[in-house]
């Protein structure tokens, strides 16, 4: 039945969310004279979620986060030195290299001419077109679909243009909320790969049980259902 296998990017594809932890961690040093670090990781997620329908996802909409996050926590008392620093922050992700998960580049080879293969993901469309550029895996996908937000109705756009049935697509993601769940409602397959690390706006505390879905550990289990 299935027809299109789509892959979330980030952290299913290539790594990702460490970069962001380990840029985290080094904001919460810089701003350990005005408050806790544990308080500060409190208030920076607070202002991601608040500007998430202004700016989106990315290490563009980060870094501007922390810095609206450095000026209220310090009332505007911040050093312009530090918000340099928090600039260089978001420069070096941006510039950091890709590195591929292992197994991606194989699974991609043996799905390749028998289904239609799609990236799908949400974030930065520059920097994620950056991404798929250095991953060297762009030869591999069919279209590529850069998403503002992954619910629903973004998966139903996705679908409709694929000229498709929900029950013909399925998505592989580290994100139960953002690539599965959806697709599972849509009447679509999800397979689910958890990545070490998950950033907190994506996590969910459910457990699914549909016949459609299935968890596994590693990307290159997913060639015993295909």
């Amino acid at each position: 039945m299935l027809k299109v296998i789509a892959f979330d990017a980030d952290d299913t594809l290539w790594h990702n969310e460490a970069f962001f932890q380990e840029t985290e961690k080094k904001f919460f040093v810089l701003l350990e004279n005005y408050l806790p670090q544990h308080t500060t990781a409190r208030e920076l997620l607070k202002t991601e979620i608040d500007n998430l329908p202004l700016y989106g996802y990315g290490i563009k909409a980060f870094m501007l986060s922390m810095i609206e996050t450095a000026m209220r926590v310090t009332n505007n008392t911040i050093p312009n030195e530090a918000i340099e620093t928090i600039i260089g922050y978001g420069k070096e992700m941006l510039n950091m290299p890709v590195e591929v998960m292992d197994g991606v580049e194989d699974v991609l080879k043996q799905l390749k001419g028998k289904y239609r293969l799609v990236m799908a993901t949400k974030g930065d469309l520059l920097d994620q077109e950056r991404k798929l550029k250095k991953s060297g895996l762009e030869k591999y996908f069919h279209h590529i679909e850069i998403m503002s937000e992954k619910k629903e109705a973004d998966f139903q756009k996705l679908i409709k243009h694929l000229d498709i049935a929900p029950d013909q697509f399925a998505m592989i993601g580290n994100s139960l909320k953002s690539d599965v769940m959806p697709v599972l409602a849509l009447g679509g397959h999800g397979f689910h790969i958890p990545y070490h690390i998950t950033w907190a706006h994506e996590r969910v505390d459910t457990t699914i049980e549909n016949e459609r879905f299935k968890q596994l550990v590693s990307i290159r289990e997913v060639l015993n259902y295909l």
